[in-house]
């Protein structure tokens, strides 16, 4: 085998290296050009999801992956939905720090408080990624006969419906109690450019 003559590794090591730094950056590229078209990036995610879960009706199998791909994709909503530092810790946080100044991703808990943005615990890009990641590595797994494990789907089905049901009804419950939305950004200004 070939070594390099400076670091005394193998040449086709140096070069697989080189070749995966490549990769890499060619991939963080294309992440770093889909950033602001949110609208495609979410439809291509969505086409896939649907794509994978016709897939799932037709061969009429795989149903074990689909219901550990909704209970990801609830568990990274949830993320998405909750604020980064929660308002019910906020209190205890600022007790135990007893420092004038709060931080970020705190919600106001009091009406005389100052407004704070709301900062999601998961930002919008990597609830992204990561559903299109999982999306994909399910569709991936629906071709391997091995991860077909028989089981009575409509079971899994309205276990999710339930479990779905019960985690929003108490999120829903923590929104209203702390009375934040994270869909909407009251504070925030938006210009139209005149060009």
């Amino acid at each position: 085998m070939m070594e390099d003559s400076e670091s005394g590794t193998p040449a086709l090591t140096t070069r697989a290296a080189g070749l995966f730094g490549k990769v890499q950056v060619h991939y963080q590229t294309l992440l770093d050009r889909s950033t602001p078209h949110t609208g495609f990036r979410w439809g291509v995610t969505g086409f896939s999801l649907l794509l994978f879960m016709l897939r799932i009706v037709l061969v009429q199998g795989w149903y074990i992956i689909c219901y550990a791909l909704g209970i990801y994709l609830l568990n990274l909503f949830l993320a998405f939905l909750t604020p980064k530092i929660d308002p019910e810790m906020a209190e205890e946080l600022e007790e135990a720090e007893a420092a004038n100044e709060s931080g970020p991703g705190l919600l106001p808990v009091k009406n005389d408080d100052e407004f704070r943005p709301f900062i999601r615990r998961l930002p919008e890009f990597k609830f992204w990624l990561n559903s299109t990641k999982a999306v994909l590595l399910s569709f991936v797994c629906s071709f391997f006969a091995f991860l077909d494990i028989p089981v009575y789907w409509p079971i899994l089905l309205f276990y999710w419906i339930f479990l779905f049901i019960i985690t929003m009804r108490r999120q829903i419950e923590h929104m209203i109690k702390f009375r934040y939305v994270p869909f909407v950004n009251f504070g925030k200004q938006r210009y139209n450019s005149g060009r």
